[in-house]
Formats: structure tokens, sequence, C-alpha cells
């Protein structure tokens, strides 16, 4: 059996951004619904590295998390106020820091996304560009292998990159052993089946969802679990439905994440971000995948 984590950072954006749930608060949430682990987001008001600038401070996170009996699954990096192409150094700098600060918490697995918008800036090439990431995301991984890390890139359609042969190509190109996609089911329904602000078109797949899990055999470092309505958000991308809310067959889903994937790790982490209710919906949808767990990873 996998361990069962949710994504913090649905209690901190959309419609809880203006009254977000505090870390504590949903800390002791999980703990009471059975979960096993919190995907951690950095992003303020919750482990931001700014807001545990201190040994002190960073004790008392380790220590509310052992209070609830929680680990963390992976460590969603705030590197959302710079742009990756137009300001690299600062993204760059960035992403050292929330290294330093996965290291001093403890936390192996850290994430990141493309860090610009799927638009090809004027006068530049998508190849020019993909180049630009597999260098960039190979420094990004010799530098998170230096704390003992792995990085693991979620493609969405908010972010370039996004068609599923180029996705893969990026992860080969890059070539780090500590180099991993974090596959969100949700984002690779509109990936592979939707095509959604795909910059190169003709690049869905006939097989859809299925298909790109086996093209990903190796590759993932991490599975976000969520069901996907095959709609974009208001923030232009994809729109993270409940379980049973969406199209994905979950039956299909897992067993070629686990048996032609190869997928390995430890943990199912749901993702619920953007979406308006999702404290309302914890409770099930760690029974949904309490079920395809106990079905398929028993």
């Amino acid at each position: 059996m996998k361990k069962v984590s949710i994504g913090s950072w649905a209690f901190t954006f959309g419609a809880y951004a203006e009254n977000p749930v505090s870390l504590e608060e949903l800390c002791k949430t999980l703990r009471d619904l059975g979960y096993d682990g919190v995907s951690m987001g950095g992003f303020k008001p919750h482990a931001h590295p700014d807001l545990y600038d201190t040994d002190e401070k960073r004790a008392q996170l380790k220590a509310m998390l052992k209070t609830y009996n929680l680990d963390v699954a992976d460590f969603a990096a705030d590197l959302w106020s710079v742009d990756s192409l137009k300001q690299t150094e600062e993204w760059l700098a960035l992403f050292d820091k929330n290294c330093t600060f996965c290291k001093r918490m403890g936390w192996p697995v850290i994430r990141i996304d493309s860090g610009t918008p799927p638009v090809l800036p004027e006068g530049k090439t998508y190849d020019e560009i993909k180049a630009f990431f597999v260098k960039t995301f190979k420094g990004m991984a010799r530098r998170a292998a230096q704390d003992g890390l792995t990085v693991v890139w979620e493609f969405e359609p908010g972010f370039m990159i996004n068609e599923p042969k180029n996705i893969v190509d990026t992860v080969k190109a890059v070539n780090e052993p500590n180099f991993k996609l974090l596959f969100d089911t949700c984002h690779g329904h509109m990936s592979a089946v939707v095509g959604s602000r795909h910059i190169e078109k003709g690049m869905a797949l006939k097989g859809g969802l299925v298909e790109f899990i086996e093209m990903c055999k190796d590759l993932i470092g991490i599975v976000h679990v969520i069901d996907s309505d095959g709609t974009l958000n208001v923030a232009d991308t994809s729109t993270h439905a409940p379980f049973g809310l969406g199209v994905i067959d979950f039956d299909q889903a897992i067993p070629a994440l686990l048996n032609k994937a190869n997928y390995k790790a430890d943990w199912w982490a749901i993702d619920l971000c953007e979406w308006p209710d999702a404290l309302k919906v914890m409770a099930e949808s760690k029974a949904f995948v309490d079920g395809f767990n106990k079905k398929y990873c028993s």
C-alpha cells in the first residue's frame, strides 16, 4: 500500500486566498481523516522559507508535523514571483533558497515547473526554448543533488512544454538521476487527450492518458492524483475536479502507472488545487484513493 497525502496549496489558493486554512488546522484535519502525510506548499502562509527562517522556527514546524504524525511527501517551491525566461538568475536563486530550506527540514523531494506560460517569446523558436530548459533543469538537478534532493518537474497547460512527447524528451535529455516527472493525472489528461495550450499542434495521443503514462516508464518521481473534466480553470490551467466529477478511468490509469510506467515511489498525492470546496471533499477523496490503493497496491 502506498501512503496518501494532499497538497496544502489547495487551501491557500483560489477561494481560500482571502481566508486560507492554517497549516496546523489542515494537519489536524489530515490526521483525523487518516492521511499519512502532506504535500507541502511552500506558499505563504504555509511552509514558505521566509516564515521559517531560524532553526527554532523550523524545529517548531517539524514538531507540529510529528504531533499530527504526518510525513512530507513532496515540497512545492514558491518560484512564481519571477519568470524563468525573463528573470532566470532570480528564478535560480529562489530555487537555491528553497533547496536549502528542504535540506534543513529533511524533506527529500522538491517540486518545480517551467516557470513561464506556454507562449513563445518574440524572436525565439520552440527548439531554442526547449534547449534552454534542458540546460537549466540539468543545472537545477545538480544543485539539488548537493542537498540530497530529488527534483520533480510538474508539467501542465499553464506552463511551457506541455506536449507529451516534448515532456518525455525533456526529462530524458536532462538525464540526471535525481530529475523526475511529477505526473498529475489531471494534467496528463489535458495534455494527452485534450491537447490543451500546446505550442506544437497535433501532439495529443490516440491512446490518451494511458499511452502517455506508458511513455513515462521509469521517469516518474511522484504521482498526483485527481480527476479531470477536460476544462481549464480561471488560471488557464487544468481544472482539478474531485474524483467522480471528471472523465478519468482510474481503473486504467492506476494499473498503467504501476505496471507500465513502473511507478515505485511511496505516495499517492491528492491535488485539489483551485477547487473551491476542497475542505468538503477531503474525506471522500481519501476514501477514493484508499479504494484503488487497496485494489492495486495490496
